[in-house]
Order: structure tokens, then C-alpha cells, then sequence
């Protein structure tokens, strides 16, 4: 059985999600009216935490290297 792990860095969590959705071609939007979130800058319970508010869309496209 293979031992899986839990992502300990905002890096290790980005690049999973990029391997995941490039594999897929997916895309995913998300529109934001007011939103404000607080980003901590680890994963220490303590962490201190930039605070970010958005306004508007984000899309996120991953494409594999091949053409369709």
C-alpha cells in the first residue's frame, strides 16, 4: 500500500493542483463580489496572515501540451 502524505507548503499545494488539472484540460472560474480572506504564510497554526478582498472573476485554465 502506498503511504500518502499531506502537503505541508502553499508551493506543494499549487503545484498539485496544476499537475491535477492539467491532466484534465480543465478550467475553473470563480466570481468574487465583496470576498475578503485572510492568507496565512505557513501552515503554522500561528501563522501571520495577509488579508486580501476581490472584487470581480478569476479563471484558472490548464491546458496539456498536446492539441486537441
Amino acid at each position: 500500500m502506498t503511504e500518502t502524505t499531506g502537503t505541508k507548503t502553499w508551493p506543494e499545494l499549487a503545484i498539485g493542483l496544476y499537475d491535477r488539472l492539467t491532466e484534465r484540460n480543465a478550467e475553473i472560474a470563480y466570481n468574487f463580489d465583496d470576498f475578503a480572506v485572510g492568507i496565512p504564510s505557513s501552515t503554522d497554526a500561528n501563522a501571520e496572515h495577509a488579508h486580501w478582498k476581490l472584487n470581480g472573476a478569476v479563471r484558472v485554465t490548464t491546458r496539456s501540451g498536446a492539441s486537441n
